[in-house]
């Protein structure tokens, strides 16, 4: 029996997911800058009422490990996570994306992630996602740049 489960984001989840995502190391390797609280919960607010949004928990044996969320952008459909640090290299990105995908009838699918994110990349490979291009990413939040793949599902 897997250890890794998707359920529906409830708002207990939310101070959780803060911390996940407020963790300087976290964001470092995701190449995403934290939300000050108050942004991120009315963030959370309007993204679990969005129709067009597909979003989940991780749960790992029961515990909130992380997100997973599917969202429309101007010219495709794309996918993106976030684990707890503390949930790293345990496989739980990869059996949750495997979970998740089924869900998911759009297709192509798309994922963006940082070059030197190589557990990221091998997560969205593992589930059959490859590199169809090159981007940098970018926020007024982060020092620089950062060089990032795009990925793409069939």
């Amino acid at each position: 029996m897997s250890k890794v489960a998707l359920r529906p984001v409830i708002e207990a989840d939310l101070p959780i997911l803060f911390e996940h995502q407020a963790d300087p190391i976290s964001n470092q390797m995701a190449a995403f800058p934290p939300r000050e609280k108050e942004a991120f919960m009315a963030h959370w607010s309007k993204i679990m009422v969005n129709k067009t949004i597909t979003i989940k928990t991780i749960l790992y044996h029961n515990q909130v490990a992380g997100n997973i969320i599917s969202f429309e952008t101007f010219v495709h459909r794309e996918v993106g996570y976030w684990l707890g640090k503390e949930f790293w290299s345990k496989g739980i990105a990869t059996q949750a994306v495997a979970l998740f995908l089924p869900e998911l009838k759009t297709r192509p699918l798309y994922a963006h992630v940082a070059k030197h994110n190589i557990g990221s990349r091998r997560v969205l490979e593992k589930n059959g996602f490859s590199i169809c291009g090159e981007d940098i990413i970018q926020d007024e939040k982060l020092e620089k740049p950062v060089d990032g793949y795009i990925l793409q599902l069939q």
